[in-house]
């Protein structure tokens, strides 16, 4: 997930903990070791919004490596311990005296390695199940006896290890979670971490501050001085540069580093020609008199749609908005003087699904803001909200002062509109989308569900269609409608609009936008389909 940009949801309130402060080289921190689950950043972000800080590693740690954590959670993940050359761990890692958490394959691998006995089984218990405590000191301490919970497991453990004991039983798993209270060390089979364990976040919380020891302390407050300290001590007198689109993550950056050393930050924009209606004057009007940044300009509008002039196959187009970018970003910091640094807008799940050894899944895709621009540019690389998960962004920005409707703007791909358009790029199809886009978001913005929208945009189609309009026959343009709900851009589904809503769209678009006869709705989810259509 690169610089998506924008959020379709409000910031929320973060519900952390409000501690004393505690300096970034003293930070108390969980970590999780990732064995392939598809719920793994939940896991991290669950942790993190109790306020404790929290870090995936690939499940090849070493223990010298996780020796200062605080606690350790093994994540589930899709392979059989009773498999040849099955993920495990580091085995120095269970003397060292830390508490550790494992959750589904992470307590079967557990039992394994510590004498257990883990089974087959031909039926996969997948789904809700009613979790019946039989120990309520300290994982489940302060929950009552029966509790929903979320399974997904072919595999269980059958005979528990020397110096364990049941902490809980389902109908189907008796040994649905277990125990070494002499050792700290505790698995479940359930998932704590997902909606559909109610009370899987007070489970999640004994394990932090009961089990582990842990104070809390992650809150956007801290990480501001935090990173104010350490952007401080990185740059000394030198300078930064930010290339800043008006998305969320360049903006917050950019008022993150802005903050930390002043105008000592040189932030630019440049108007590539293929932003949504008005973009560029919002950015200048946002960035010059509302959050005022030491802020350059470059209007390269006419050097992108020359360069893309002609072209349709879609990486194609990205790697011409690239480079160009790159050229035009250059003649810009050149002009400034000597730069020391770029920052960049880096998330952390960039960083996660960018970097496959983290875990055991393959990398889907890079990012074109992992890893920095070109070294031929000579700058030295500062990412300071590497850290951070989306959300939690969000509430940075907010922290920062940064005006809400910037941050709950939904994300735009770094190509802009030219992802957007199937087929070449001309001044008179971004016309087209650009209005039939406005349409989409005035109405959208105006329904009472918007807020669950992760992103909703118009797809100018390279096909044209016959219609009739005013009694004459059309020939004219088609536009997809996409819009899909989302927690993080990984996955994406297409969101079920109410009928009255898509067909004021259609009638708008059709009625308002010249050139335009058809609307269709696009029903695919990410996977198989991606997000955007380019």
């Amino acid at each position: 997930m690169s610089e998506n940009g924008f959020s379709g949801f409000p910031i929320p309130d973060s519900g952390f903990p409000i501690p004393k402060h505690e300096p970034m080289n003293q930070r108390e921190t969980i970590l999780v070791l990732d064995f392939g689950s598809q719920y793994t950043q939940l896991i991290a972000r669950r942790v993190r919004e109790l306020g404790v800080y929290c870090e995936i590693l690939p499940y090849t740690a070493s223990a010298d490596r996780v020796k200062n954590a605080k606690g350790l959670i093994l994540s589930g993940g899709p392979a059989s311990v009773c498999q040849d050359g099955s993920p495990s761990l580091d085995e120095k890692i269970l003397a060292l005296g830390i508490p550790i958490l494992g959750i589904c394959y992470g307590m079967q691998l557990l039992a394994k390695l510590l004498g257990g006995s883990v089974e087959r089984h031909d039926n996969r218990e997948y789904g809700p199940a009613t979790l019946v405590i039989d120990q309520p000191d300290d994982l489940f301490h302060g929950l009552i006896e029966r509790q929903p919970v979320w399974m997904s497991h072919g595999d269980r453990v059958g005979a528990l290890p020397r110096g364990f004991v049941y902490l809980a039983h389902t109908a189907d798993c008796q040994a649905a979670a277990m125990a070494d209270g002499r050792r700290k060390i505790f698995g479940v089979q359930f998932h704590p971490e997902v909606v559909h364990t109610p009370e899987g976040k007070e489970i999640l919380s004994n394990f932090l501050f009961r089990i582990s020891d842990c104070h809390g302390g992650w809150t956007m407050a801290n990480f501001i001085q935090e990173s104010v300290e350490k952007i401080r001590q990185t740059v000394g007198k030198g300078k930064v540069i930010v290339g800043l689109s008006g998305g969320v993550d360049s903006s917050v950056t950019a008022a993150l580093v802005g903050r930390a050393i002043g105008d000592q930050m040189h932030a630019v924009f440049v108007d590539n020609g293929v932003l949504r209606a008005d973009e560029s004057q919002e950015i200048r009007e946002m960035f010059r008199k509302e959050y005022p940044l030491n802020l350059t300009i470059s209007d390269a509008a006419t050097l992108f749609l020359e360069a893309l002039a002609g072209v349709t196959d879609p990486e194609q187009k990205r790697k011409i908005i690239g480079k160009t970018f790159i050229d035009v970003f250059a003649t810009e910091a050149a002009k400034i003087g000597k730069i020391d640094f770029l920052a960049q807008g880096t998330l952390y799940p960039d960083v996660i699904e960018s970097v496959s050894v983290r875990g055991p899944s393959a990398t889907i895709k890079s990012h074109h803001n992992v890893g920095g621009l070109p070294e031929k540019l000579g700058f030295k690389l500062i990412e300071p909200l590497r850290e951070l998960f989306k959300d939690e962004v969000r509430r940075l920005g907010a922290e920062l002062g940064i005006p809400a409707r910037l941050l709950n703007r939904q994300p735009f791909p770094g190509p802009g509109l030219a992802v957007r358009i199937v087929g070449e790029i001309t001044e008179p199809r971004l016309a087209v989308l650009r209005a039939a886009d406005t349409v989409v978001q005035q109405e959208l913005e105006a329904w009472e569900g918007y807020w669950e929208i992760w992103q909703s945009f118009a797809v100018l189609l390279p096909v044209k269609s016959v219609g009739v309009m005013g009694d004459e026959r059309t020939y004219a343009n088609a536009i997809a409608l996409r819009v899909v709900t989302s927690l993080d851009g990984m996955t994406a589904d297409w969101a079920r609009l109410p009928h009255e809503l898509l067909a004021k769209i259609s009638s708008r678009i059709i009625n308002e936008v010249k050139g335009v006869n058809r609307v269709v709705y696009d029903i695919s989810s990410k996977p198989p389909s991606t997000i955007e259509w380019e």
